[in-house]
């Protein structure tokens, strides 16, 4: 699996884009800074065009927690590398049920086992 920099792009199911902004800036793989546990989340979602609001739908806005996709074996100081295969939920209509997923890792040089 492929490590995530900061210029993965991350995408809700209805393909809004993840605004990604990395914590750390000790790791780099071709000058842009990889993503480490916890950058995914609570990030901004553009884009989004799942919405009605005269039907109650809201479009995704924010992403939540991560469900799988941080490395158990790789850390930068001390935070788990995210990887390609990284999966959440977002906070769009029904709540709790839209994903967002990596759509591009923004690098393809550095792999890792989950």
């Amino acid at each position: 699996m492929k490590w995530l920099t900061e210029d993965a792009l991350l995408v809700c199911d209805h393909r809004g884009k993840v605004d990604n902004r990395p914590s750390q800036a000790f790791v780099r793989i071709e000058g842009r800074r990889v993503l480490v546990a916890t950058d995914p989340e609570g990030r901004g979602i553009s884009g989004c065009p799942n919405a009605n609001p005269l039907a109650g739908i809201r479009p995704c806005l924010t992403t939540m927690k991560v469900d799988e996709g941080y490395s158990t074996l790789v850390r930068i100081a001390g935070r788990p590398v995210a990887l390609d295969a990284l999966k959440g939920r977002t906070d769009g209509t029904p709540p709790a049920t839209v994903d967002y997923i990596v759509q591009r890792p923004g690098q393809s040089l550095v792999k890792a086992r989950s």
